[in-house]
């Protein structure tokens, strides 16, 4: 069990302390510099992205990241094909962070877009990113557990470290997982990232709830709505924090 963790008490999403979660914190701890885990989620999403965009006709693109928290680099890696991404999460403190971050950034998510230039999609974007992000970013509050209704899909989404990371419950994680894919138009490239059995995380004096989930049974939630989904396994256990076996990626298509 983790360091200071609570115990193994079910904690549903409605109930954690989300008004608590102090996003600079989280920040430094897991975002102050590039990790190599999230160098290599990073390589296989540009890759991902740009491999599908590179041959698909052009069009306007509404992106979405789905519980967006205090990580920029998945709106990063879908700012070169978006003309418009929203940036959905619950707790107040995050969207504070992320109205804060888009109209003036840390300097430390500059090394993380240095590293999504080494594909030339990213690399050829015009002025670099954050006059563009300024400009199709949308932050809006809104619960991964309820269905975003709009009429209109996005044409591309991503959702880093969410669906496991709002509660103790299963059925929480597998509604979180179809709400994302259920936002988004038909064929379009997705990417999640998940902690592979997470026995839940601290950020700063607030513990937060995490639901175990093992890779086969990530992959079968998301093979419910898509059968055009392959699953990585990255990083070793408890390389970032304590209390998970390995990070999962999965990217697919809607």
């Amino acid at each position: 069990m983790p360091l200071g963790s609570p115990g193994k008490q079910a904690q549903l999403n409605a109930d954690a302390p989300w008004d608590a979660f102090d996003p600079a914190q989280y920040v430094e701890n897991n975002y102050r510099t590039v990790l190599s885990v999230d160098e290599a989620i990073m390589s296989i999403v540009r890759a991902h992205f740009s491999d599908h965009f590179r041959a698909a006709p052009a069009r306007p693109v509404r992106g979405i990241d789905v519980g967006a928290g205090a990580n920029l680099y998945p709106a990063l890696s879908m700012l070169p094909w978006c003309d418009e991404i929203t940036l959905l999460d619950k707790a107040r403190p995050n969207l504070r962070y992320l109205r804060r971050q888009i109209a003036r950034h840390d300097g430390s998510w500059d090394d993380f877009w240095r590293k999504l230039c080494q594909d030339d999609a990213y690399a050829s974007m015009p002025g670099g990113p954050w006059q563009r992000l300024s400009e199709v970013a949308r932050v809006e509050q809104g619960d991964v557990l309820r269905p975003v209704e709009r009429r209109e899909k996005w044409q591309i989404g991503t959702m880093f470290f969410v669906a496991e990371s709002i509660s103790t419950s299963p059925d929480e994680f597998h509604s979180a997982v179809e709400h994302f894919l259920e936002s988004l138009a038909p064929g379009a490239p997705f990417a999640a990232a998940f902690m592979e059995n997470s026995e839940g995380y601290r950020v700063g004096d607030t513990w937060f709830p995490a639901c175990e989930m093992k890779q086969a049974e990530i992959t079968a939630s998301i093979e419910r709505l898509t059968q055009h989904v392959r699953t990585h396994r990255i990083g070793s256990p408890g390389e970032v924090r304590p209390g998970y076996t390995s990070m999962i990626l999965a990217c697919g298509f809607r």
